[in-house]
């Protein structure tokens, strides 16, 4: 009887991959994504509804992912890139042109999502969550804190060596310019010295500048506060319940991810089905009851779960509106300086 459903099985798993192999003319696909961004079970049924195979690798900023393809990787079929790092991505010729607004499902994506200022007309993109860049503390070992920056730039004695920040350039220098009131975006080296200042003061106080598990990191209680993405931030709560996310007074910044295919793609049309099939309702939603952000789709909240819409840290209360501060592309020298006061900090 094992031997028959054994052989059984063999039949069944030969026919699926005949199946698929017609199907598809090259049945993989080569996914490079943020660290612990995409559920597995979701790529598990992308391979099972379409037959294409997918390897994922995973990098912990955009600039990493960027540095990459500069340097001539070429193996990466689709790339996930923050809304300023898509405008980057065609400016240099690293986007292919996929016109997302004419697939199948781009119904379904809602507004301002199909018009955003990176990519008007979503030839090059097409989203996949979006959110907001805070912190995150654990209100039983710090009592309540005031809902600013300065909580984690200036600490008080019970979070001094308790604070862990985001490996990330561009998000710990815009929360530093937020605090400082300057400009994120600025060209001018005195505003710029103002940004290095504050966080070569903090930096005596920071456990460690990190982006990857940021959630164990908190649940496990290593650290009491940590700038956090929101949907990262919901995840912690589900493990912590005195975690508490911030959305400070000076500013926060709201971002949107978006699927890219890198003009060196090597299964370009996978890709397309991959971002096509990406569109749908219930495939976003368990995008986001993994990730713990929200999506662009209509209909995906159908399939959601209560918990999300329930969180503040992912449904943002509407007084917290104007905190709101969008992703921004600067201009080279801009970016220049950044570099310089992030290199100065690391070093």
């Amino acid at each position: 009887m094992a031997i028959k459903k054994l052989l059984s099985t063999v039949a069944c798993a030969a026919v699926l991959s005949l199946t698929a192999g017609s199907a598809q003319a090259a049945g993989e696909l080569f996914l490079y994504n943020w660290s612990n961004y995409f559920p597995p079970d979701l790529l598990a049924k992308f391979e099972k509804d379409t037959g294409i195979k997918v390897t994922l690798d995973v990098y912990d900023s955009n600039e990493t992912m960027l540095a990459k393809l500069q340097a001539g990787a070429a193996g990466y079929d689709v790339v996930v890139p923050s809304d300023y790092m898509v405008k980057i991505m065609i400016d240099e010729g690293l986007a292919e042109k996929i016109d997302a607004n004419q697939m199948s499902n781009y119904q379904n994506v809602m507004a301002p999502h199909d018009n955003m200022p990176a990519d008007p007309k979503r030839e090059y993109s097409a989203p996949y969550m979006w959110g907001t860049t805070g912190f995150t503390y654990d209100s039983a070992k710090v009592g309540e804190l005031e809902n600013s920056w300065k909580e984690v730039f200036e600490p008080r004695d019970a979070l001094k060596g308790q604070i862990a920040m985001l490996n990330d350039e561009v998000e710990v220098y815009n929360a530093a310019a937020y605090y400082a009131g300057v400009s994120k975006c600025t060209e001018d080296s005195k505003d710029a010295q103002k940004i290095l200042d504050i966080l070569e003061k903090q930096k005596p106080f920071v456990a460690t500048y990190n982006s990857d598990g940021t959630i164990d990191r908190m649940a496990a209680g290593e650290v009491a506060a940590h700038m956090q993405w929101n949907g990262a931030s919901h995840r912690t709560k589900e493990k912590l319940p005195s975690a508490v996310y911030m959305y400070p007074k000076e500013g926060i910044t709201f971002w949107a991810d978006n699927f890219v295919v890198p003009t060196s793609a090597p299964n370009k049309e996978n890709a397309k089905t991959f971002i096509n099939w990406m569109m749908a309702p219930e495939n976003a939603a368990i995008a986001s009851n993994f990730t713990g952000y929200m999506n662009a789709i209509k209909g995906s909240g159908e399939f959601m779960d209560d918990a999300l819409k329930n969180d503040p840290a992912v449904a943002m209360p509407e007084e917290y509106a104007d905190r709101l501060r969008p992703n921004l592309d600067c201009p080279p020298a801009a970016r220049e300086l950044r570099n310089k006061v992030w290199t100065r900090l690391k070093s």
